[in-house]
């Protein structure tokens, strides 16, 4: 038996997302929390005037996210995959496949409440940590239960502002906080740092577009650009794994000399697809030549490119990163949503969740 739930939510509330704030400006929405396997943050979530000698535009974006919650950036319709912990592990990733979803809270029904998430991250390091040949069964991967091979851990609920959604996703290093229902208990949404940014570029219009939007990416600048992680096209995909695992990157730029393509964690879940996760020998441009239409591909920027243009790229797109290129398109640079959000809205406030 299949002991999954797919759930249709639909917002009570649409368009504006002051309506739904408190009269008190900033305050916070009473009806929404989250949780995460992560510390709260401690930092003041209230918005604040800039310093006298500082430019007012660098704090827009701060004071936006520290003006709304969780719930504000939940879209008018999401689908959520729910996993009772009793499922095997195997099961939950061709679910995770066939509902195109990349997590999935997990149901402990005795406990009778939430109890985790399963990620494509999961899947990975299950992969790499008991793949041996492609004529050995992965036996955890094809028998265990999620409660059996999964050490579940206690739900920490934090602070439902928008501004700490963003520092224990990058000071965690973790890519989804799933949104309560605190009256309930029940998971209404699944929070990514894509959300967050297509949250904040609906929005902009209501808020002042700041100037420094005009600079180039060289200018700034926002990114990776030191010790970037690629993996050759002629590498196996157990040796991108090992990369993932150690380097604790979300994607690859897979390079020949030139950028050729991208392969992404949740490109990996591709494998369970097409059932090939006991072929780990098979090289990137295999693995490439033969994933789904629907996967992401290479998205481009240049140093010349201003921030806006980057961002409403990424929006756009709906993708988690840009390949900073150059003119004869090798890898410079990588420009992500974490680097974004560290930048825009982070920094202004003297924070460094995700460097430190």
């Amino acid at each position: 038996e299949l002991k999954l739930l797919t759930i249709q939510y639909i917002r009570s509330s649409l368009s504006d997302p002051s309506p739904r704030r408190s009269k008190q400006e900033g305050a916070a929405d009473t009806n929404c929390s989250f949780w995460a396997s992560a510390e709260a943050s401690t930092y003041a979530s209230h918005p604040v005037a800039p310093p006298a000698d500082a430019d007012p535009d660098t704090f827009i974006y701060m004071n936006f996210m520290k003006r709304h919650c969780c719930y504000d950036a939940i879209p008018t319709s999401s689908k959520l995959v729910i996993f009772d912990t009793m499922l095997q592990v195997k099961k939950a990733f061709f679910a995770l496949v066939a509902n195109s979803v990349r997590a999935a809270p997990l149901w402990d029904s005795k406990l009778q409440c939430f109890v985790g998430m399963l990620t494509i991250t999961d899947f990975i390091n299950i992969l790499h940590r008991y793949y041996k040949s492609p004529l050995v069964q992965i036996y955890e991967l094809e028998e265990h239960k999620i409660e059996t091979w999964r050490g579940l851990r206690s739900r920490d609920d934090v602070s439902e502002i928008l501004f700490d959604a963003i520092y224990s996703l990058l000071k965690n290093k973790i890519h989804r906080l799933p949104v309560i229902d605190p009256t309930s208990g029940n998971v209404l949404h699944i929070l990514t740092h894509k959300r967050i940014l297509k949250f904040l570029h609906i929005f902009g219009s209501m808020i002042p577009k700041p100037r420094f939007l005009q600079k180039s990416i060289s200018e700034v600048p926002i990114g990776t650009f030191k010790q970037i992680a690629t993996v050759q096209e002629s590498a196996t995909v157990y040796q991108a794994l090992s990369i993932f695992v150690e380097r604790r990157v979300s994607a690859l730029p897979v390079v020949n000399e030139q950028v050729v393509a991208l392969y992404s964690r949740f490109d990996v879940i591709n494998l369970a697809a097409q059932k090939n996760y006991n072929n780990l020998n098979m090289t990137m441009r295999e693995a490439i030549a033969c994933r789904s239409c629907w996967m992401e591909g290479v998205l481009k920027c240049y140093p010349h490119e201003t921030l806006e243009t980057i961002i409403d790229r990424i929006a756009k797109a709906e993708v988690h990163r840009l390949v900073l290129v150059d003119s004869n398109d090798v890898v410079r640079g990588i420009v992500s949503l974490s680097d974004l959000l560290q930048a825009l809205v982070l920094s202004p406030a003297g924070i460094d969740a995700l460097y430190s």
